[in-house]
């Protein structure tokens, strides 16, 4: 890393300056101290379809208008519209249900609609994203995207129970005889398609699922869906489309979204023998993790409770104690943290707040909650003291050479 440094005006006060250059030099150390800091490990996942509550017996739900294109256009479902009210063309189009325009149950609807929409945003999706789904035989599970597009087929093959959540961060859009493909018992009442903006159905082919989407939904001559359009700001607009709701479908009220669990707290700090210790092991997740030692042991006389994360007790035993503590609240993955915990004899003078961690331990720094590499933090530290020390090197040179040539 270079740092370039003009040099100042004769009549600039050499205070300034120093505060300036100190100032870039801090700048420079505070990013290098970033380093080495974790990501997040926790996972969001659900473990059954996404309840859609009340906008589940919509085939076309909608939030400005829903127009048909003076086309023979089928809605096997209710048709919902809230809070627009213009309804366009129905009929020719035909709507093999109720409509719900602009009352109390479609804005019911309309709130379901965004919790479902939060649920579906939240799930963590697979590390790799997609763009084309054409060719891919895709088993249950969530995948995220930027511009998530369908120019072929593609496959998704589960179970009857099994559920795909497709994340598009903009738009989703199909091709003219594009098609989705369920095997092996696979059902349309368990594919969604969350879009941050807008679909375009361009048909020829039928397509599975129920879009979950930010503005609006439209469809070209020929589209064949299995499932809803939902929308939640914007407009449904369709062509010559054919909607069939999904009949027999789990509504999803039993579902559960879990987060597993992601350890917030320090390492466990030192103790003196015959003093009462209490320390606590924090965890973010839901539902609530347990705690169980995995690995090593407490220092004689301290316990773990494992609801709380406490570790309470008095130490017996000076030493040096390596322990590792997990939380687990049955959604994977689990999280750990080791602690070098070092209990001294009576009268030991310790620093406050500051536990004694022996030289090699590069964890986790003590009473940080930094995780991820010691070394590097440790390495920008020294880096930018080093950068400090030469900054002040150049500043007395300036000053020598300015009060000579004064």
């Amino acid at each position: 890393m270079r740092l370039e440094l003009s040099p100042p005006a004769r009549s600039a006060r050499p205070g300034r300056v120093r505060s300036r250059l100190f100032a870039a030099a801090a700048v420079v150390t505070v990013g290098l101290l970033a380093i080495g800091a974790g990501p997040a490990n926790a996972a969001t996942t659900i473990n059954g379809p996404i309840n859609l509550g009340t906008a589940a017996k919509y085939g076309v739900l909608a939030g400005s208008t829903v127009t048909n294109t003076d086309s023979p256009t089928t809605i096997n479902g209710d048709l919902g519209l809230s809070p627009g009210s213009a309804v366009t063309n129905f009929p020719p189009g035909i709507v093999n249900g109720i409509q719900d325009v602009t009352n109390e149950v479609a804005a019911t609807a309309k709130n379901d609609l965004l919790i479902a929409m939060g649920t579906a945003s939240s799930l963590t999706p697979a590390p790799q994203q997609v763009g084309d789904l054409t060719g891919l035989n895709l088993e249950p599970g969530v995948y995220a995207g930027g511009e998530i597009s369908l120019t072929g087929n593609v496959t998704l093959t589960g179970a009857a129970e099994s559920v795909w959540v497709f994340q598009a961060a903009s738009t989703l859009d199909t091709a003219v005889g594009s098609s989705v493909t369920l095997v092996g018992g696979a059902s349309a009442c368990n594919v969604f398609w969350r879009v941050g903006s807008s679909a375009t159905l361009r048909g020829g082919a039928p397509f599975v699922g129920t879009i979950l989407a930010d503005a609006s939904i439209s469809t070209q001559s020929g589209t064949v869906v299995e499932g809803r359009l939902l929308a939640s700001t914007g407009a449904v607009t369709l062509d010559n489309t054919v909607i069939t709701r999904p009949a027999g479908c789990d509504d999803g009220s039993g579902s559960v979204v879990t987060t597993s669990p992601e350890i917030t707290s320090a390492p466990l700090p030192g103790g003196t023998v015959g003093t009462t210790y209490d320390s606590t092991v924090t965890s973010t997740g839901s539902p609530d993790a347990t705690y169980t030692v995995t690995s090593g042991a407490l220092p004689p006389g301290l316990v773990l409770d494992s609801v709380t994360g406490g570790v309470t007790g008095t130490p017996t035993t000076p030493g040096t104690y390596t322990v590792t503590i997990t939380a687990s609240n049955g959604s994977a993955p689990d999280d750990s943290i080791e602690s070098t915990i070092v209990i001294v004899p009576p009268g030991t003078p310790q620093v406050p707040g500051q536990p004694a961690v022996p030289a090699g331990d590069i964890t986790r720094l003590p009473d940080t909650g930094f995780q991820g590499s010691t070394l590097a933090i440790v390495a920008g530290s020294l880096l930018g003291l080093g950068l400090l020390a030469g900054i002040a090197s150049v500043i007395v040179r300036r000053r020598r050479r300015d009060q000579l040539g004064g």
